[in-house]
């Protein structure tokens, strides 16, 4: 029962895709099986055993930042990425464990890395693309050319880690802007409930002609004929607690199909942070605020000629197309998280034309 409850547990506590926590996983097996032969081939070279050494640490430590046991309060699938940034140190150490030989068969994968990276004016992505272009002409590498391809792949994914970072920021940014707009129709709901009669949803049509006084329309209730001879009491008398409940429901549910007709423009991410979840929802107060805010902009006149609705049905009409135009609102959001993905991964711009010349001064040959 007790191991049975600990398993609930850590169902219970993940965060971010499973498959992209086995990945880390399976590429941590992958490169500490390496690392091993390395170990086993190169037993006299201290140099070989001690990167070795660190690269199986950090190794472990990949493990242990991607296990629910070791980690009950990570957030946001931030396990994730110090898992990555783990296993990329290690693969790093790896290639440092390379001679030039060796790297001459891995530059395809090292140029898409630097080059996805990397923007196209970074001299060391300039020099990756000069000795890329000169090892398809002689088929050899120097010490110094491996130790610049060392040095961009590493910062290249630092850069990658800066990326997924930025994501990870912009959900956090959206999701407490979320909370708040969702606080607030809330409370907005529960005064209105409280004193209903302090700012009304209602509208005075005029009754008619040759009829005096005015009739009251509410998105609730509605009073054809009025009972009082003051209009502030008329409308106190058709105004119900729940009001703006029902408003902000219509606007919620308006601003919901508007979520899900944008979806169709976002793509989906590999990064284990959900943009286009956390996009959605924020639609979903901001809705119900606007419904609301455009009410009250059409009750004070803002509107020529949409002042005086005749009736709830009007009301609740308005509340859906205030609803749905949060859009307006949330569009900016929408093209922020799309440049954001698009970041992630995607190649910061074209390979540059290869150079005629060689990435460095060269021996003579003899």
């Amino acid at each position: 029962m007790t191991g049975f409850l600990a398993r609930y547990r850590s169902k219970q506590g993940e965060r971010g895709p499973w498959e992209l926590r086995e990945g880390i996983r399976s590429r941590a097996r992958e490169l500490r099986a390496l690392l091993l032969d390395r170990i086993s081939t190169h037993a006299e070279d201290d140099r070989v055993q001690n990167l070795a050494r660190e690269a199986l640490e950090e190794l472990e430590k990949a493990e242990q930042a991607i296990n629910h046991h070791e980690h009950a309060r990570y957030k946001n699938a931030s396990h994730l990425t110090v898992g990555q940034i783990h296993l990329d140190t290690a693969h790093n150490l790896l290639l440092r464990l390379s001679g030039p030989n060796e790297m001459v068969s891995m530059m395809p994968g090292v140029l898409a890395v630097v080059q996805a990276y990397l923007p196209s004016t970074d001299p060391r992505r300039v020099g990756v693309e000069r000795i890329d272009h000169w090892i398809t002409q002689k088929g050899s590498l120097t010490e110094e050319d491996l130790e610049l391809i060392l040095d961009a792949v590493g910062v290249a994914r630092q850069a990658s880690i800066r990326e997924t970072l930025r994501v990870r920021s912009f959900v956090n940014i959206v999701a407490w802007v979320t909370g708040f707009l969702a606080a607030a129709a809330v409370l907005l709901a529960v005064l209105a409930g409280v004193s209903d009669d302090t700012l009304p949803l209602c509208f005075t049509p005029g009754s008619g002609v040759g009829r005096s006084g005015y009739s009251v329309v509410c998105p609730v209730r509605s009073e054809l004929q009025p009972r009082f001879s003051r209009l502030d009491q008329n409308v106190a008398a058709a105004t119900t607690p729940v009001d703006y409940t029902l408003v902000e429901i219509v606007g919620l549910v308006a601003a919901a199909i508007a979520a899900a007709t944008t979806l169709r423009r976002i793509r989906g991410t590999s990064t284990p942070y959900n943009v286009p979840v956390v996009l959605a929802v924020l639609k979903l107060p901001t809705g119900a605020l606007t419904a609301v805010l455009g009410l009250l902009l059409m009750r004070g006149g803002f509107v020529p000629g949409l002042a005086a609705l005749d009736s709830s049905a009007q009301i609740i009409a308005w509340a859906i197309v205030f609803g749905y135009a949060q859009q307006l609102f949330t569009r900016l959001v929408d093209s922020q998280a799309q440049s954001v993905l698009n970041a992630v991964g995607a190649p910061n711009a074209p390979a540059a034309p290869p150079p005629s010349a060689s990435p460095g001064p060269r021996a003579p040959a003899h």
